[in-house]
Parts: C-alpha cells; structure tokens; sequence
C-alpha cells in the first residue's frame, strides 16, 4: 500500500503554535511517528506539508494513480476550501480526514468542513494518535 500524508497551513509551526491545544511536539516528531507505524505495517509513506491551497492541490492531483489512500489534515482551509475538495473528489483516492484537535468542540467556524463529505472517514481529537488510526482505517479499507 502506498500512502500519502497531509498536512495543511500552519502545521509546520507545530510545537510552538498553541501547545495547549497541540502539544509539544513538532512536524518532524508526528512524521517519524507515521512513519513508523507505517513502517511496522509495511506501508509506504510519503509526507507532504504546504501554507499553500495551490501546493496541497497540485499533491492532491499528483497522487492519481499512484496512491493507495490520503491522510489529510487541511488545518484552516478544512473551512474554506472547495477547492481542495474538488481535488480529492477528482482523484476518488479514498481519504481520512484527520485533526489533532476536536473541531467539533472549538469556534463555530471549525465546525464546518468542506472535505468531510468526499472522505471515507474522519478522525478527530485523538492528537497525533488520529494520524495513526487514518493510517489504519485506509490500511483495513486496502484490504477489502
């Protein structure tokens, strides 16, 4: 199985930015986190971080026909981006949308995502622990 993993704006200052909510740990710390429960599955894992709504849809697009799944978590644009929903649409990848904080429990606007509804699943409020679940999720629906 090969597998792409997302991360949307702001995740690169992870560690720093608000570690009440997302902890201590950093960018680096989640991928070798991924990477090694990839690893134990024998999954291939590729990792893709941008600021940008344009460089998430170009990954987006580039996975056709060469990934398995998509893990993202789109951070801000969860809320605003039809595009980026459009893209995972497009590709018909199956996705796990996937947030290290409860949406669901934070500001009125993060309770709307755009992507929900084209992903497989989601994965919310288990911190870094969800990305492992997503990885998990898409490894059983490989399966099938």
């Amino acid at each position: 199985m090969k597998l792409l993993v997302i991360n949307g704006p702001n995740l690169n200052m992870l560690g720093v930015r608000e570690p009440e909510i997302y902890g201590s740990a950093t960018l680096d710390d989640l991928c070798a986190r991924i990477q090694k429960h990839c690893d134990e599955k024998n999954i291939a894992v590729t990792f893709y971080q941008s600021n940008h709504e344009g460089g998430i849809i170009d990954a987006i697009q580039s996975a056709y026909g060469k990934m398995d799944g998509i893990a993202i978590n789109p951070g801000g644009y969860t809320h605003t981006s039809v595009s980026i929903r459009d893209a995972l649409s497009a590709v018909a990848i199956p996705t796990v949308e996937v947030h290290i904080s409860d949406p669901d429990t934070r500001e009125n606007f993060r309770q709307v995502s755009f992507v929900r509804d084209v992903c497989v699943a989601t994965v919310k409020g288990l911190g870094f622990d969800g990305y492992l679940k997503a990885v998990d999720l898409l490894a059983e629906r490989a399966k099938k």
